[in-house]
């Protein structure tokens, strides 16, 4: 049994919630979700105790799994368009640079040319000198935009520059002088 599962969800303040048609809308103040159910999933809001309830009656490990993402994606999705979710990179190195034109990040991050990231829907990215601040309602999809701007220039492990985390630490190797200097 899924002990996730069992728990129900809180409604917050401001969140309408709609279940129909195998689909869970989810309205607030900073915009909507819509989340197809899962398989042998059953989804119920209480208007009573201003709750979300998700069960199954099948007992095979894959109902059983369905379950506890399905009650996650929701606490989710609430959450997501009551408060909103948000990561922060820094940009680590000398002459790193980060500008937004338009829909467009545009990032100098020590290559010959620039770097341009366009920025999706439901997305709203800040740059304040070096940092980049991601914001958004999909908590997913924040986490995969940060994911892929990090991947255009991964931290150095020698030196250290790059995109990170704000935050992450970066555990530097000793170079080559460093190790041969105590070899005679």
């Amino acid at each position: 049994m899924s002990r996730l599962g069992k728990k129900p969800i809180k409604i917050l303040e401001g969140v309408n919630v709609e279940v129909g048609n195998g689909d869970v809308k989810v309205t607030g103040k900073l915009g909507s979700l819509t989340l197809s159910i899962l398989e042998d999933i059953d989804v119920r809001v209480d208007k009573d105790k201003n709750d979300i309830v998700v069960s199954t009656e099948k007992h095979y490990k894959q109902a059983r799994a369905n379950w506890g993402t399905m009650r996650s994606l929701l606490n989710q999705s609430v959450l997501g368009v009551a408060q909103g979710f948000a990561k922060t990179l820094e940009l680590v190195g000398v002459g790193y640079r980060a500008s937004i034109e338009g829909r467009v990040l545009v990032l100098n991050i020590g290559f010959t040319h620039q770097v341009r990231f366009n920025i999706p829907e439901g997305i709203t990215i800040i740059v304040e000198k070096t940092l980049i601040k991601i914001s958004g309602i999909n908590k997913h999809l924040v986490g995969q935009v940060a994911s892929s701007i990090k991947k255009l220039k991964k931290p150095d492990p020698y030196q250290g520059k790059g995109i990170r985390y704000q935050g992450e630490v970066i555990i530097k190797k000793a170079g080559k002088k460093a190790v041969g200097a105590g070899a005679k």
